[in-house]
Order: structure tokens, then C-alpha cells, then sequence
């Protein structure tokens, strides 16, 4: 499998198996989109300037599937009907984080959006969550921009960065899903974290 990923950086059907992957993982979290895109990006940190695939277009690919992908999961949720309400029924983790979603939404807090995005299906909870307490397009689509700009602009920063820093693309890659899956730790706790109780008035 190594050995034929490592064939695809070579050809522009990287963009293609990044952008499927990005795209897919708001519905499937375990999809390895992040690994994708930090290997792409130290594969072109270790080639010719002029070699597939070029950081650019792949930073624009990942950041235009993460936002494509959060919108489609928004609009389904929208426009679900009472099936998705007993499947956030039956989770109370799910009920939580949809009422936090819509209180911080309500309240500009938009900025949950982004970190979801670095924390493990929480990309999956926070557009179905906007799109299911009904948020309108404007409150949600901004913040999606970016939480997916900035999402891809890390992983591809890391995967480059960090082969030019290191020297060599295995070693690069190894450090930079480290730092990707620290970034998704510590977004997960934040999350998890209870919203601060706004003090009582007289």
C-alpha cells in the first residue's frame, strides 16, 4: 500500500485520491485524509520544483474538499428528517455537542468550527450539528472556509516543512502525523472542555 501511494505522489492522481478523501471523511472519519495530504506535501518537498504534486494545488485541493464536504454533510442535515434526530437521541455525547454547536453559533463563537476541524470526527459532528439546529449559510459557510484553509494549510505546512527540515520525506512525514495527531489531541480536549457559566446578575 506504501509502495502505491508512494507511486500516485508522482501523478496528478494525488489531487484526485486527496480531494475523494477529504471530501468523504465528514461522513467517514477514519478515512486517512490527513496522512494523505502530509505525504503529497513531503513528497513534493523532496522532488524537482517543477514535479507533481505541487504544493499550491494541493493545498487548494485539500482546502476546497474539506469545504465542499462540510457543506454537503450541512445540507443533508438540514433537510433530514427524523431519523437523524433519534441518532443524536440516543448519543448524549452527540446531544451535547449539538447544543453547544447552536449556542456558540448563535453567540458568533464560529471559531468551534475551526477547531473541530483539527479534532477527531469532530469535522463530522460540527457540520451535520450547523446544518441540523438549522444555522443559516452565512453563520456557517465562513468559519467552514476557514477551518478548511486552515486545516490544510497546517497538514500540507508540516508534510513540506518538515522534510525540507529534516532531510528526508520518511522521516519528515513521521514527524509531521505526530504533530498533526498532537493538534487533533489537543482539539479533542478543548472540545471536550464545558462552555464557561456566564455570572449571575443581581
Amino acid at each position: 500500500m506504501i509502495e502505491t501511494l508512494g507511486s500516485l505522489t508522482a501523478t496528478p492522481w494525488i489531487y484526485v485520491l486527496v480531494a475523494v478523501s477529504v471530501l468523504l471523511d465528514v461522513f467517514l472519519p477514519v478515512l486517512p485524509s490527513g496522512v494523505l495530504v502530509i505525504t503529497a506535501a513531503a513528497a513534493a518537498a523532496g522532488g524537482p520544483p517543477a514535479r507533481v504534486p505541487d504544493v499550491a494545488v494541493l493545498l487548494t485541493v485539500a482546502a476546497t474538499a474539506s469545504v465542499l464536504g462540510d457543506l454537503t454533510a450541512y445540507r443533508l442535515a438540514r433537510r433530514s428528517g427524523p431519523r437523524l434526530d433519534r441518532a443524536i437521541a440516543r448519543s448524549r455525547r452527540l446531544t451535547r455537542a449539538h447544543e453547544r454547536l447552536g449556542t456558540a453559533l448563535a453567540r458568533g463563537g464560529g471559531l468551534l468550527v475551526v477547531l473541530a476541524r483539527f479534532a477527531p470526527a469532530g469535522r463530522s459532528v460540527v457540520s451535520l450539528g450547523a446544518g441540523k439546529t438549522q444555522r443559516k449559510v452565512g453563520e456557517f459557510l465562513p468559519w467552514s472556509l476557514l477551518a478548511g484553509i486552515s486545516w490544510a494549510g497546517y497538514s500540507v505546512s508540516l508534510g513540506y516543512f518538515g522534510t525540507q527540515w529534516l532531510g528526508t520525506a520518511w522521516l519528515g512525514t513521521a514527524v509531521s502525523l505526530l504533530a498533526l495527531f498532537t493538534a487533533g489531541s489537543l482539539a479533542a480536549f478543548l472540545l471536550r472542555r464545558p462552555s464557561p457559566t456566564p455570572p449571575a446578575t443581581a
